[in-house]
């Protein structure tokens, strides 16, 4: 059984993604605690752990940083022990070397590359990327994306992207004037720059795969 901390630093549509969690968690008996909390001590007792984040990456790193001890207890439990992790929208974000979104600024550094602004070639399209979008499986997709195919509708609201330096960690893309990564994914880590808890059904078959990831 899973057991899920998603982490409140301020950031995050915290109620939403913790209904959606809750509800994947009962509907498939895949786990038996989900909790949001902004105590690091937290991290050490769950098996899965979400970093959900709204806003500007800068003010996000800044939340997390001003949590004693959390950017210590990330680094012990998803770097260290390996434990299974889900960054969303900005959360997925922050798993980058820096952001270019409002100056220079550093990330986790769990994904080789940067956040960089939308750039759609056509000036039709609007930023932020907001609504519903079509999702591409690349790279042999990866388990959090199993029975989720290609075309299938997720919602996105956003104005930067990660562009990964390394072959294969893009999992899934979507077209907006040009490719833009949708799902990234390494080693025990992946993210969603789509919110899941938005995105329906297929959002809540996502979150119950990725309670059922044992990487």
């Amino acid at each position: 059984m899973s057991s899920v901390v998603i982490i409140d630093y301020g950031s995050g549509n915290l109620r939403s993604a913790g209904k959606a969690f809750e509800r994947a968690a009962q509907e498939s008996g895949l786990a038996d605690g989900v909790t949001v909390s902004a105590d690091p001590a937290a991290l050490a007792q769950a098996s899965h752990i979400v970093l959900p984040g709204v806003g500007a990456f800068a003010e996000c790193m800044r939340g997390l940083a001003d949590l004693p001890g959390m950017l210590e207890a990330l680094a012990e439990e998803v770097m260290r022990k390996a434990k299974p992790f889900l960054g969303i929208c900005v959360g997925m974000q922050l798993m980058a070397e820096r952001s270019l979104e409002h100056g220079v600024h550093k990330g986790l550094g769990w994904i080789a590359g940067e956040v960089v602004p939308l750039a759609p070639s056509d000036p039709a399209l609007r930023i932020p990327h907001m609504g519903w979008n079509e999702l591409e499986i690349v790279s042999g997709g990866h388990p959090v994306l199993q029975d989720i195919g290609p075309g299938t509708h997720v919602y996105f609201v956003h104005s930067y992207a990660i562009s990964c330096r390394e072959a294969g960690v893009v999992r899934a893309q979507v077209e907006y004037g040009g490719k833009v990564a949708a799902v990234v994914a390494r080693d025990n880590m992946v993210g969603t720059q789509f919110h899941p808890e938005k995105s329906q059904a297929a959002g809540l078959k996502l979150i119950r795969n990725f309670l059922a990831w044992r990487p």
